[in-house]
């Protein structure tokens, strides 16, 4: 009786601060199925309903067509090394998927779930995505997925951003460099990914997100390259499929007035 008393206590406690406690709450704690369920179905919606009427790259600014065809030529980019998948979009996860999937435990360690064809265990990405619905929700949130030249994709790899020295340019005019497992993005972009970052860590706590010299390094970002108008378009889209709002974005557009 004691015990159930407490519990009606707590239960109207909570009922009656939820106003208050809800907006410190990571969205995803507060509706944890979303209507997109996957990385392949986010990658479609990305194409047809938010990328539709502003189809460019990510690190080089390069146009691509609805078939995900890049226009080289346009942003005067040139091939390192790998000339047909520099002719594509790949989707990008700005926070690398390596970087969140190691905090989970079925891509460290495999699931019982994780038995190929011949009852060989495996581990890793796909283990995760098998056996994990939160690593799912993560891989396939949109608020962090980029259209890239494949090429670059490829290269960038799960490196860490940075600021580097010189510029050494390996993609004709296009202004990414990626030099000793770090990259830098071009300053049109170091704002959105900064923001990209500082809102996976704000959603998804626990996950390792932000190192100490990461969290500096975004913060400065995002106070020296402001939101733009399709940042917070792009924004709008996005919250409008995935039915959870960018609170990182929403404040940001907010004192702009866009």
């Amino acid at each position: 009786m004691k015990r159930f008393f407490i519990i009606c206590v707590l239960a109207l406690l909570v009922a009656f601060f939820w106003d208050r406690i809800a907006p410190y709450l990571p969205t995803a704690m507060l509706s944890p199925e979303r209507p997109v369920r996957d990385f392949d179905e986010a990658k479609k919606l990305l194409l047809e309903k938010v990328y539709y009427d502003h189809r460019e790259d990510l690190y080089c600014g390069c146009p691509f067509d609805e078939k995900k065809r890049i226009d080289l030529a346009a942003c005067g980019y040139i091939p390192r090394k790998d000339p047909q998948r520099a002719a594509r979009i790949e989707w990008e996860h700005a926070v690398p998927a390596h970087a969140f999937g190691q905090s989970f435990a079925e891509w460290r360690e495999g699931h019982p779930d994780c038995v190929d064809k011949n009852g060989r265990p495996f581990k890793g990405r796909q283990c995760a995505r098998q056996a994990s619905d939160r690593f799912r929700q993560m891989e396939a949130d949109m608020y962090n997925l980029y259209p890239a030249v494949g090429e670059v994709n490829g290269d960038r790899s799960n490196f860490s951003m940075a600021e580097i020295p010189g510029e050494v340019r390996e993609y004709g005019a296009c202004d990414v460099e990626i030099i000793d497992r770090k990259i830098e993005p071009r300053e049109a972009v170091r704002g959105l990914i900064a923001r990209t970052y500082l809102y996976m860590e704000e959603e998804y706590p626990g996950h390792g997100i932000l190192s100490d010299k990461n969290r500096k390094l975004f913060a400065a970002w995002d106070g020296l390259y402001p939101v733009t108008d399709w940042e917070c378009e792009r924004m709008r889209r996005i919250e409008a499929i995935q039915q959870n709002e960018n609170r990182v974005l929403k404040s940001a557009c907010a004192k702009v007035g866009k």
